[in-house]
């Protein structure tokens, strides 16, 4: 199987070495999407449910350039700055995912780039 990788300007780009996503057969691997606004530039780091709109649009533009939804994600993993925040964020992401939701894992980690409070990765079929 070969690997490729996936990449729109609808969604921030990338802060290191590593790509915003790669398909590999009809499965999708997102890299965790930080609250940050491809267009303005503006980075949430003061409200837990605009940050997780925010993450989750990004990665919503990241699977439409691999032409695939939302509603075709598997697996999340949500890393939060603080676990007290986790009945706000869970409010938000609660309306991405109406339907069947995947598998998630949640967890408070101690640090995350440019000091976060959230970052969300997913993996989704992508056919």
């Amino acid at each position: 199987m070969e690997k490729h990788i996936v990449s729109t300007s609808k969604a921030p780009a990338a802060l290191g070495p590593y790509s915003q996503a790669v398909k590999v057969g009809n499965l999708l691997f997102t890299s965790g999407s930080l609250a940050i606004n491809s267009v303005t530039g503006e980075f949430i780091n003061d409200d837990i449910k605009k940050a997780t709109a925010q993450s989750l649009e990004n990665l919503k533009a990241i699977l439409e350039e691999a032409g695939t939804t939302l509603d075709k994600v598997v697996k999340t993993v949500v890393f939060l700055k603080d676990m007290d925040d986790f009945a706000e964020m869970n409010e938000v992401y609660s309306k991405y995912f109406t339907i069947n939701p995947p598998a998630r894992s949640c967890v408070q980690v101690a640090k995350l780039p440019k000091d976060a409070l959230v970052e969300i990765e997913v993996i989704a079929i992508a056919e």
